[in-house]
């Protein structure tokens, strides 16, 4: 186990360092020049020169770039061109609401989805099942910006029962209310594949000679339900739990423009339009750096709760 981490720790390190050389190359090959673009319509060459060399551009690009990995080993994210404030500190601001938004959809997302997939199970071909089944289908089905458009005008405008965005709150959290339909957005398909999959998982495991014989051993079923099957069934769906973590942090767009939430999605949105170049490479590592966190961590969970999982490892 301990092996398998240091292995996955290395490996991830490397691919934070690829993400990072890869971003800053992809910004590199952007058509035009940063610099006039960001002097404005009417560009004096002196202010293009001032750009030119607070970016570095008058440097190979080969010593930006390892300028830019010392300053990422030190914290040092550089500073916006357009607002002149530190990169970190814009990121840190919209890491907020992100985070919020996450962490509120996880607390609800992970019970309701292995809730419904176990009950589906357990009423196998029964109405609660094809109930689930179907309805899981259905939402999954439904694109992200139709049901935030849809739930804003059905229960912001036409029931005026809750707040259409987030203009004007100074934190999600001071207004509750304010998330009501952002997480009802980003909650309706991760619950309908995870609980697929643990529903999937619960039947193989329920069906396994494991579990008869550990029925035959008069294992209450309760036990046998959440002790024995729940954990093999739950493996198969970590993976996904992961990817949604990942989509989760890495700043949703679509609810974030529907809903005005000033997360991490719209700072790369703002930065891309304004050509920030610094804050569009600061948000990308953040990105790499929590994909590979939070696949490593995946990992990690798979193994505690599926040993045997190590011996094909």
């Amino acid at each position: 186990m301990l092996a398998y981490a240091g292995r996955r720790l290395a490996l991830g390190a490397a691919q934070v360092l690829a993400v990072a050389v890869l971003a800053f190359a992809l910004v590199e090959l952007l058509p035009g020049d940063a610099a006039v673009a960001l002097a404005g319509d009417a560009p004096d060459p002196a202010n293009i020169e001032r750009i030119r060399e607070q970016m570095r551009l008058d440097e190979p690009a080969h010593e930006r770039l390892l300028h830019w990995l010392g300053g990422l080993l030190t914290g040092d994210l550089g500073d916006s061109l357009v607002s002149g404030r530190p990169v970190g500190g814009i990121i840190a601001a919209a890491l907020e609401p992100t985070l919020v938004l996450a962490a509120c959809t996880l607390v609800l997302l992970l019970p309701l989805a292995i809730g419904l997939g176990v009950l589906a199970a357990r009423r196998r071909d029964q109405w609660a099942d094809r109930l689930i089944t179907t309805a899981s289908v259905a939402f999954y089905s439904v694109p992200e910006f139709a049901l935030a458009i849809l739930l804003v005008s059905a229960f912001a405008i036409g029931l005026p029962w809750l707040p259409p965005t987030a203009v004007g709150v100074p934190s999600l959290l001071a207004e509750p209310a304010v998330l009501v339909l952002p997480l009802a957005v980003l909650l309706a398909r991760p619950i309908c594949s995870i609980c697929r999959l643990v529903r999937a998982g619960m039947i193989e495991a329920l069906d396994s000679d494991y579990i008869a014989h550990i029925r035959r051993c008069g294992v209450p079923e309760r036990r046998i339900v959440l002790a024995h099957a729940l954990p093999n069934a739950v493996t198969p769906a970590v993976a996904q739990i992961a990817r949604t973590v990942d989509w989760l942090l890495g700043g949703v767009i679509v609810v974030e423009a529907v809903f005005v939430i000033p997360g991490l999605g719209t700072a790369l949105v703002n930065a891309v339009n304004a050509r920030d170049l610094p804050v569009v490479q600061g948000v990308a590592v953040v990105f790499g750096i929590t994909t590979v966190t939070v696949n490593l961590l995946a990992d990690l969970v798979a193994f505690r709760l599926a040993p045997r999982l190590e011996v094909a490892r």
